[in-house]
């Protein structure tokens, strides 16, 4: 089958996954599918049907489920006809959070094809190879009635031949990681991150303030307190070791060796320098 996932919750409901057999269909690369519409905006042209557009949103927009028989637009701009079925996909509270678009092409049933490979032939060759070759598209675009539906045995079947009436819950499913690798999403992390943060904006302020008006010679207490926060600053930076990040591709990187390299190439000298005990040092200076 040929499928694009798209978001529900985001503004014109970009594509989040496109499969390979939408990629042949249409000619464009994942990278190309990628955050454009899953009304397949993308691949209008100037003979598509205006109303048929029309319709395709407002199944979007209502949240509905449809099917359509649309002219859209390859990469190279061939247009050929698809049957299009969008339907919602629900999580456990019942909001849907996904768009299910697939695709079938089904331009033999439309016109013949003009190619190298029919030139010459007779109408009725052109329509005879046409029927036998889509002969399994005619079976996919067939309806499937209840008790075929009971006796399939995978529920991604049905999904993807939108035969059924009930569609699978979607369920947001923490990518599987080491014991000891952190998701950078995660609660624990992002109220790590609030704690930097406000730590950061106390070192910003205070430390001009200690430097200026040298309080640190005569107060213990900022000393003792300046210590902690670059001991937690020194946790940030193992914690950092251990946390997932986002890679170019979009994806979440969890390999150990992966994020080591990331961190030891981006921000590890800059956290090292800044969480120094510089105020340590200072504190033993015996100048005037």
């Amino acid at each position: 089958s040929s499928f694009l996932l798209g978001n529900a919750q985001i503004v014109d409901w970009p594509v989040v996954y496109s499969n390979d057999g939408f990629c042949k269909l249409s000619g464009y690369h994942r990278a190309d599918v990628m955050q454009k519409s899953s009304t397949c905006s993308f691949m209008y042209g100037e003979l598509t049907d205006k109303k048929t557009i029309e319709k395709v949103r407002q199944t979007f927009d209502n949240y509905e489920s449809n099917c359509f028989e649309v002219l859209l637009y390859k990469k190279n701009r061939t247009p050929v006809w698809f049957y299009m079925q969008i339907a919602p996909i629900r999580n456990e509270h019942e909001k849907v959070v996904l768009f299910l678009c697939t695709f079938k092409d089904i331009t033999l049933f439309k016109q013949p094809i003009e190619d190298d490979s029919t030139k010459g032939w007779t109408k009725f060759a052109r329509l005879t190879r046409a029927l036998t070759n889509s002969r399994s598209v005619l079976q996919q675009l067939t309806p499937m009635n209840k008790t075929e539906v009971v006796h399939k045995h995978s529920r991604l079947a049905e999904v993807l031949q939108l035969g059924s009436d009930i569609l699978p819950q979607y369920k947001q499913e923490a990518p599987k990681t080491p014991p000891h690798i952190i998701l950078h999403y995660c609660a624990f992390k992002t109220t790590w991150d609030w704690v930097i943060l406000i730590l950061t904006f106390y070192t910003a302020i205070m430390v001009p303030y200690n430097v200026s008006f040298k309080t640190k010679q005569n107060n213990i207490a900022w000393l003792v307190l300046d210590s902690v926060v670059d001991v937690i600053f020194l946790v940030d930076i193992v914690l950092n070791f251990h946390t997932t990040f986002v890679g170019p591709g979009g994806e979440v990187i969890s390999d150990p060796k992966l994020i080591r390299m990331n961190y030891l190439k981006t921000w590890f000298v800059i956290d090292l320098l800044s969480c120094l005990p510089y105020d340590i040092i200072n504190a033993f200076e015996n100048v005037d």
